[in-house]
């Protein structure tokens, strides 16, 4: 078991501290986490057979109800209506689109575009080198009109007017910056140090005396509690699978093995003696009452319908007696034979 401590580190390497607080901390984290495995393990129980004897039944009926009512259906409407309707509307729109648009393409479009071309490489491309021939000798004189009109003289502006006056605006702008540059790096240099002298020095000094030896003893104690944590988590883990086993076994012993016993060595021979010697003979009493009561019903039923035929006689009189019918065959001994003529065509 994991009771016995775990190698994790060697014992050398570290300190008194670590040492002090492990112990007290893996006892009252032990404490803590017992009963919460041990609830957990309870719920995970529980939670597989509800999974087993509810949810997963439930789920399927689920699944099959979802099938069939919308899975199905829509199954069926795709393959029995859309794809017949989706084919026959392919069908229509071929006969009524395409092979119009195909034709209309080939005997009207293609003799449109023909003339067309005819018509461009005729007509409208020596129009055209003829306006692009007029259209270069304007746009020369345009720009020789600019040229001198516009590009000359600004050149003379910019060469002797502007660059003269952007050199100086330049030099002083050059001293203007160089100056706010100068006060700037004072006024920095001396910001640089008053906020180093009153806050960085003082919160490093925080940080290297306060802060970091707080936070490394934070740490130490954050790494046992977690170690512990899992420590803990898996010893709570054995413990409640031995306290499980445990009522298990005495669930058994206390309601199973009884009853067992009490069905196998008291209720078992109980019923066997109650069959053979109350069922068995009531049922046979109840059948031969059974057959006795049906054989009193049978003559009840033969009485009532001589008497009801008596009374008939009585009142009515009796049926008539039948008329006998000469018979054209011979009776009795004289009776027709394959090997005798008794009958009227072969008779002497």
């Amino acid at each position: 078991m994991e009771l016995e401590k775990s190698p994790e580190r060697p014992a050398g390497g570290e300190g008194c501290l670590v040492v002090a607080i492990r112990v007290p901390v893996r006892i009252v984290v032990l404490v803590l986490v017992v009963p919460v495995r041990m609830l957990w393990d309870a719920l995970v129980v529980a939670g597989r057979f509800l999974n087993d004897t509810v949810l997963r039944p439930v789920g399927r009926a689920l699944l099959w109800m979802g099938r069939a009512v919308f899975v199905w259906p829509f199954v069926g409407l795709w393959r029995y209506v859309l794809v017949p309707l989706g084919r026959g509307a392919a069908w229509l729109g071929r006969v009524l689109l395409v092979l119009p648009a195909v034709w209309c393409y080939r005997y009207v479009l293609t003799p449109l575009g023909h003339a067309s071309a005819w018509v461009y490489a005729r007509v409208l491309t020596p129009v055209g080198h003829a306006l692009a021939a007029a259209g270069a000798g304007l746009w020369a004189g345009v720009v020789w009109l600019g040229r001198h009109l516009l590009v000359v003289p600004s050149v003379w502006v910019y060469r002797w007017v502007l660059t003269p006056v952007g050199h100086a605006l330049a030099w002083c702008g050059r001293g203007c910056v160089w100056l706010v540059t100068v006060i700037a790096a004072g006024i920095g240099t001396g910001l640089y140090w008053i906020t180093r002298i009153l806050l960085v020095l003082p919160a490093l000094a925080v940080w290297r005396w306060v802060l970091a030896p707080a936070g490394r003893v934070l740490g130490v104690v954050a790494r046992e509690i977690g170690a512990a944590l899992g420590h803990a988590w898996r010893v709570a883990g054995y413990i409640s699978l031995a306290v499980g086993r445990a009522l298990g076994t005495l669930f058994r012993w206390i309601f199973v093995e009884p009853a067992r016993w009490v069905y196998r060595s008291v209720l078992t021979p109980v019923g066997h003696v109650v069959r053979d010697a109350v069922l068995r003979p009531a049922g046979h009493a109840a059948r031969a009452v059974g057959r006795a009561t049906r054989q009193a019903l049978e003559s009840a039923r033969a009485s009532v319908r001589r008497a009801r035929a008596d009374v008939r006689r009585m009142l009515l009189g009796g049926p008539k007696d039948p008329q006998l019918t000469p018979r054209r065959e011979p009776t009795g001994r004289e009776a027709r034979t394959l090997g005798s003529s008794t009958t009227a065509l072969t008779k002497d």
